[in-house]
């Protein structure tokens, strides 16, 4: 007998003492049975509470409102309720969040005799979520000032590189120019660069590079190169490209070599004949693209120098091409023939290149750019570098 009054008082103690909350109410919602752990949360004794109070006295005004409305109903149907949010009022006034679980007991004829409900504070929960929903909106914070700086950053290095190129093509008699510059990526700074320029009263100048790398390194390489190929093009070309090439040799030969390839020229125009003589040297670039007005197409294979800043001095040997009405000439950077395509086992090529821009032969080179920017605009992912274009292209006479 004592070891079964041992037992009783141990479960007894087991009940007042648990972690949670245990209550026991009749039907109507009467509370029969407390422990001493829900009674020390509430502040109250148990005199007050048990035979007193219905459960839902326990509760805030918003949560006596739901266990009327949704939590009672939903227990008497199904039998049982678990881990409802709800918030208990205490004898002091101040809310304290629980989780409330509920589960209807029968009597040995299936009748509804009470019900027993457990609940578990919910302060470490609460917090936990609050903490949660801190560090989310913290986390959202962040990306948006992570998006906005890059936006920042990005229209930042839209201008700097517009601010490498020329604002416009000047009008050029007897020959139409059209210009593109595709970026690859818009959080990176690329080195392609071109333009066109009068050199004095019959000749106009125009070239079309691409430095090695990308990012401000890259852009200052780019600035020395057109103002030098500029400032250099009162010489012939292949004359150009060697002072170019003794500048940037001079300037990046301390370890950070940097280095570029590019076509440069001369245009000198007939007015009786309407043909335009090209004069053009090469260092290390892809070569033009002649495209005749009576659809033949020919890559312009000269002998190139090598790249430009490598060596201390380089030959750039100089070609010379006539260029009759309608015929047109495209210089381009690698980013375009060496772009992925078919899910990135081939290279677009300069074969594709030739077939496309045979296509547009004794069109204009606003046509012909314009559908070689479409090409790099699909071929999306596959462009992993910069590409510029520049086309010349002959006027028709009388135009």
């Amino acid at each position: 007998m004592a070891e079964g009054s041992e037992c009783a008082e141990t479960a007894e103690e087991a009940y007042e003492s648990a972690p949670c909350g245990q209550l026991s109410t009749s039907m109507d919602g009467t509370i029969v049975r407390i422990n001493r752990t829900l009674l020390d949360w509430l502040g109250r004794p148990r005199d007050d509470v048990v035979g007193r109070l219905r459960f839902p006295d326990l509760l805030t005004i918003g949560g006596k409102l739901y266990h009327e409305t949704h939590f009672a109903p939903l227990l008497h149907m199904q039998g049982e309720v678990s881990g409802v949010a709800l918030e208990l009022r205490t004898a002091g006034g101040t809310r304290m969040p629980v989780l409330i679980s509920s589960t209807v007991g029968y009597d040995d004829a299936g009748e509804p005799l009470l019900i027993r409900t457990t609940i578990f504070d919910a302060h470490i929960r609460r917090s936990y979520e609050e903490e949660l929903l801190r560090e989310r909106r913290a986390a959202e914070l962040a990306r948006r000032q992570a998006e906005e700086d890059r936006a920042r950053l990005q229209d930042a290095l839209a201008v700097l590189q517009q601010s490498l190129l020329p604002a416009a093509l000047p009008d050029v008699p007897g020959v139409t120019t059209a210009a593109y510059y595709h970026t690859a990526s818009p959080d990176e700074l690329g080195g392609d660069f071109y333009d066109v320029f009068a050199i004095d009263g019959d000749r106009w100048g125009f070239f079309l590079g691409d430095v090695c790398g990308k990012g401000p390194s890259a852009a200052a390489v780019t600035s020395v190169a057109r103002y030098t190929l500029r400032a250099a093009a009162m010489h012939e070309p292949t004359a150009a490209l060697g002072t170019l090439n003794a500048v940037l040799h001079e300037r990046f030969d301390g370890g950070d070599l940097r280095y570029c390839t590019a076509v440069s020229g001369t245009l000198r125009s007939d007015p009786e004949t309407g043909r335009v003589t090209v004069s053009f040297a090469s260092g290390g670039h892809p070569p033009p693209l002649l495209v005749r007005a009576n659809g033949t197409s020919e890559f312009l294979l000269s002998e190139d120098g090598t790249l430009i800043g490598i060596l201390p001095s380089s030959r750039f040997p100089q070609t010379h091409v006539g260029l009759a009405p309608g015929d047109m000439l495209l210089l381009y950077t690698d980013g375009l023939t060496e772009a992925r395509v078919e899910g990135g086992q081939d290279f677009y090529g300069p074969e594709a290149l030739r077939s496309l821009a045979a296509q547009y032969a004794g069109t204009s080179p606003e046509a012909l750019v314009q559908a070689l920017s479409d090409v790099l605009a699909a071929l999306g992912s596959g462009l992993t570098d910069d590409t510029a274009l520049l086309a010349l292209g002959v006027r028709p006479l009388g135009r």
